[in-house]
Protein backbone atom coordinates (compact mmCIF):
# COMPACT_ATOMS: atom_id res chain seq x y z
CA UNK A 1 0.00 0.00 0.00
CA UNK A 2 1.28 3.44 -0.89
CA UNK A 3 2.31 5.54 2.10
CA UNK A 4 1.64 8.94 0.55
CA UNK A 5 -1.67 10.61 1.58
CA UNK A 6 -3.11 10.64 -1.94
CA UNK A 7 -2.28 6.97 -2.44
CA UNK A 8 -3.87 6.05 0.88
CA UNK A 9 -6.93 8.14 0.00
CA UNK A 10 -7.37 6.42 -3.37
CA UNK A 11 -7.07 3.01 -1.72
CA UNK A 12 -10.21 3.81 0.29
CA UNK A 13 -12.46 3.30 -2.70
CA UNK A 14 -15.22 5.38 -4.33
CA UNK A 15 -16.89 6.23 -1.02
CA UNK A 16 -13.92 8.45 -0.24
CA UNK A 17 -15.34 11.03 -2.65
CA UNK A 18 -18.44 11.83 -0.54
CA UNK A 19 -16.26 11.72 2.59
CA UNK A 20 -14.00 14.32 0.96
CA UNK A 21 -17.01 16.47 0.09
CA UNK A 22 -18.25 16.28 3.69
CA UNK A 23 -14.80 17.23 4.98
CA UNK A 24 -14.67 20.26 2.67
CA UNK A 25 -18.11 21.39 3.82
CA UNK A 26 -17.05 20.99 7.45
CA UNK A 27 -13.86 22.96 6.85
CA UNK A 28 -15.70 25.78 5.08
CA UNK A 29 -18.33 25.93 7.82
CA UNK A 30 -15.76 26.03 10.60
CA UNK A 31 -13.81 28.82 8.88
CA UNK A 32 -17.01 30.83 8.36
CA UNK A 33 -17.96 30.37 12.02
CA UNK A 34 -14.52 31.45 13.20
CA UNK A 35 -14.82 34.62 11.12
CA UNK A 36 -18.29 35.19 12.54
CA UNK A 37 -17.00 34.93 16.11
CA UNK A 38 -14.13 37.30 15.33
CA UNK A 39 -16.56 39.86 13.86
CA UNK A 40 -18.88 39.34 16.83
CA UNK A 41 -16.08 40.06 19.27
CA UNK A 42 -15.37 43.35 17.51
CA UNK A 43 -19.06 44.34 17.55
CA UNK A 44 -19.64 43.68 21.24
CA UNK A 45 -20.17 46.90 23.15
CA UNK A 46 -21.11 46.33 26.81
CA UNK A 47 -20.92 50.07 27.49
CA UNK A 48 -23.89 50.70 25.18
CA UNK A 49 -25.90 47.95 26.86
CA UNK A 50 -25.17 49.47 30.27
CA UNK A 51 -26.19 52.90 28.97
CA UNK A 52 -29.49 51.51 27.68
CA UNK A 53 -30.29 49.96 31.05
CA UNK A 54 -29.25 53.12 32.89
CA UNK A 55 -31.56 55.28 30.76
CA UNK A 56 -34.49 52.92 31.26
CA UNK A 57 -33.81 52.73 34.99
CA UNK A 58 -34.05 56.53 35.22
CA UNK A 59 -37.28 56.62 33.21
CA UNK A 60 -35.77 57.84 29.94
CA UNK A 61 -36.69 55.15 27.36
CA UNK A 62 -36.30 57.49 24.41
CA UNK A 63 -32.70 58.16 25.38
CA UNK A 64 -32.20 54.41 25.69
CA UNK A 65 -33.55 53.97 22.16
CA UNK A 66 -31.18 56.58 20.82
CA UNK A 67 -28.26 54.95 22.61
CA UNK A 68 -28.89 51.53 21.09
CA UNK A 69 -30.31 52.56 17.73
CA UNK A 70 -27.09 52.21 15.74
CA UNK A 71 -25.28 49.68 17.91
CA UNK A 72 -23.98 46.47 16.33
CA UNK A 73 -23.97 44.65 19.68
CA UNK A 74 -26.49 41.76 19.50
CA UNK A 75 -27.77 42.33 23.05
CA UNK A 76 -28.17 46.05 22.42
CA UNK A 77 -30.04 45.36 19.19
CA UNK A 78 -32.39 42.90 20.88
CA UNK A 79 -33.28 45.08 23.86
CA UNK A 80 -33.64 48.14 21.63
CA UNK A 81 -36.11 46.30 19.39
CA UNK A 82 -38.08 45.19 22.45
CA UNK A 83 -37.98 48.67 23.97
CA UNK A 84 -39.32 50.15 20.76
CA UNK A 85 -42.46 48.00 21.13
CA UNK A 86 -42.80 48.38 24.90
CA UNK A 87 -46.32 49.85 24.61
CA UNK A 88 -47.84 47.17 22.39
CA UNK A 89 -46.08 43.80 22.24
CA UNK A 90 -42.92 43.92 24.34
CA UNK A 91 -42.67 40.16 24.86
CA UNK A 92 -43.28 39.29 21.22
CA UNK A 93 -40.80 41.92 20.05
CA UNK A 94 -38.16 40.64 22.48
CA UNK A 95 -38.66 37.03 21.39
CA UNK A 96 -38.50 37.98 17.72
CA UNK A 97 -35.34 40.07 18.20
CA UNK A 98 -33.65 37.35 20.27
CA UNK A 99 -34.59 34.75 17.67
CA UNK A 100 -33.00 36.84 14.91
CA UNK A 101 -29.78 37.14 16.87
CA UNK A 102 -29.68 33.45 17.82
CA UNK A 103 -30.20 32.36 14.21
CA UNK A 104 -26.84 33.96 13.44
CA UNK A 105 -25.21 31.82 16.13
CA UNK A 106 -27.02 28.70 14.93
CA UNK A 107 -25.93 29.03 11.31
CA UNK A 108 -23.81 26.07 10.25
CA UNK A 109 -24.59 23.93 13.31
CA UNK A 110 -27.09 21.67 11.48
CA UNK A 111 -24.47 20.95 8.83
CA UNK A 112 -21.84 20.05 11.43
CA UNK A 113 -24.36 17.90 13.28
CA UNK A 114 -25.17 16.04 10.06
CA UNK A 115 -21.49 15.57 9.23
CA UNK A 116 -20.84 14.06 12.67
CA UNK A 117 -23.45 11.40 11.90
CA UNK A 118 -22.92 10.89 8.18
CA UNK A 119 -19.11 10.75 7.99
CA UNK A 120 -18.68 7.58 10.12
CA UNK A 121 -21.57 5.92 8.29
CA UNK A 122 -19.92 6.67 4.96
CA UNK A 123 -16.69 5.26 6.33
CA UNK A 124 -18.46 2.09 7.46
CA UNK A 125 -20.11 1.76 4.06
CA UNK A 126 -16.72 2.08 2.39
CA UNK A 127 -15.30 -0.61 4.68
CA UNK A 128 -18.13 -3.03 3.94
CA UNK A 129 -17.83 -2.42 0.21
CA UNK A 130 -14.05 -2.84 0.37
CA UNK A 131 -14.26 -6.08 2.30
CA UNK A 132 -16.84 -7.50 -0.07
CA UNK A 133 -14.61 -6.59 -2.99
CA UNK A 134 -11.52 -8.03 -1.28
CA UNK A 135 -13.12 -11.35 -0.40
CA UNK A 136 -14.57 -11.58 -3.88
CA UNK A 137 -11.15 -11.15 -5.44
CA UNK A 138 -9.47 -13.76 -3.24
CA UNK A 139 -12.17 -16.38 -3.52
CA UNK A 140 -10.36 -19.61 -4.11
CA UNK A 141 -7.07 -18.19 -2.77
CA UNK A 142 -7.56 -18.81 0.94
CA UNK A 143 -3.92 -19.82 1.23
CA UNK A 144 -2.90 -16.19 0.69
CA UNK A 145 -3.32 -14.54 4.10
CA UNK A 146 -1.34 -11.50 3.01
CA UNK A 147 -3.92 -10.78 0.34
CA UNK A 148 -6.74 -11.07 2.88
CA UNK A 149 -5.14 -8.81 5.49
CA UNK A 150 -4.05 -6.31 2.85
CA UNK A 151 -7.57 -6.09 1.48
CA UNK A 152 -9.07 -5.59 4.94
CA UNK A 153 -6.50 -2.90 5.74
CA UNK A 154 -7.44 -1.03 2.60
CA UNK A 155 -11.13 -1.42 3.42
CA UNK A 156 -10.62 0.14 6.86
CA UNK A 157 -9.16 3.31 5.34
CA UNK A 158 -12.66 4.63 4.64
CA UNK A 159 -13.71 4.10 8.25
CA UNK A 160 -10.58 5.87 9.51
CA UNK A 161 -11.21 8.89 7.28
CA UNK A 162 -14.91 8.97 8.21
CA UNK A 163 -14.11 8.93 11.92
CA UNK A 164 -11.47 11.63 11.45
CA UNK A 165 -13.96 13.92 9.71
CA UNK A 166 -16.55 13.28 12.43
CA UNK A 167 -14.05 14.09 15.20
CA UNK A 168 -12.94 17.28 13.44
CA UNK A 169 -16.60 18.33 13.13
CA UNK A 170 -17.51 17.37 16.71
CA UNK A 171 -15.01 19.67 18.42
CA UNK A 172 -16.15 22.95 16.80
CA UNK A 173 -19.78 21.79 16.97
CA UNK A 174 -19.62 21.47 20.76
CA UNK A 175 -17.81 24.80 21.09
CA UNK A 176 -20.30 26.61 18.84
CA UNK A 177 -23.19 25.02 20.72
CA UNK A 178 -21.73 26.36 23.95
CA UNK A 179 -21.48 29.86 22.45
CA UNK A 180 -25.09 29.58 21.26
CA UNK A 181 -26.28 28.70 24.77
CA UNK A 182 -24.22 31.55 26.24
CA UNK A 183 -25.84 33.99 23.80
CA UNK A 184 -29.30 32.59 24.58
CA UNK A 185 -28.74 33.01 28.32
CA UNK A 186 -27.35 36.53 27.88
CA UNK A 187 -30.28 37.65 25.74
CA UNK A 188 -32.78 36.12 28.15
CA UNK A 189 -31.13 37.81 31.13
CA UNK A 190 -31.04 41.16 29.32
CA UNK A 191 -34.71 40.88 28.36
CA UNK A 192 -35.79 40.04 31.89
CA UNK A 193 -33.71 42.87 33.31
CA UNK A 194 -35.17 45.35 30.85
CA UNK A 195 -38.71 44.29 31.71
CA UNK A 196 -38.02 44.71 35.43
CA UNK A 197 -36.55 48.16 34.86
CA UNK A 198 -39.54 49.22 32.76
CA UNK A 199 -41.93 48.18 35.48
CA UNK A 200 -39.81 49.72 38.23
CA UNK A 201 -39.43 52.97 36.29
CA UNK A 202 -43.18 53.23 35.77
CA UNK A 203 -42.89 53.63 32.02
CA UNK A 204 -46.36 53.09 30.56
CA UNK A 205 -48.03 53.72 27.18
CA UNK A 206 -44.98 55.46 25.77
CA UNK A 207 -45.01 58.16 28.45
CA UNK A 208 -42.21 58.95 30.82
CA UNK A 209 -43.12 59.30 34.50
Amino acid sequence: MSNDPIGIFLKGGPVMVPILIVSLLVTATVIERILFLVRLGRRRDPAVVREIFACVEHGRPEDALRAGEHSADPVARAVTSALRERDTSYTSALLAAASRELRKFNRGLPLLDTAITVAPLLGLLGTVMGMIRSFGLIAGELDAPAAITGGIAEALIATAFGLLVAILALLPFNYLNARLEEARAELEEAGNRLEILLVRGGVRAGQEP
